[in-house]
């Protein structure tokens, strides 16, 4: 949901894509318009749901941004959430 709500605000050339790691999934973002120039856009830990800013493109800076168990953050999430990740520092 979070990867369809990026892409849907995202410039042309830009997409997201999940990289499965053993405790977060890392939601990447790609510009195809720089040679598939990559970064590292958030960190979603698997048990619980918790959405990172990134810290780097291993681990996320510390502090949970959104927790997608808890409805009313899940919503917020989703309709803030824009391409260039702005909604990552609350």
């Amino acid at each position: 949901m979070l990867c369809d709500a990026l892409t849907h605000d995202a410039p042309k050339g830009y997409k997201y894509i999940i990289e499965s790691g053993r405790k977060y999934h890392k939601i990447i973002m790609i510009d195809d318009s720089v040679r598939n120039h990559c970064s590292v856009h958030a960190f979603v830990d698997k048990k619980t749901g918790e959405v990172y800013k990134s810290a780097g493109w291993k681990a996320p800076a510390k502090g949970v941004r959104y927790d997608m168990r808890l409805i009313d953050d899940r919503e917020r999430l989703l309709s803030s959430a824009d391409w260039a990740g702005g909604y990552l520092y609350k």
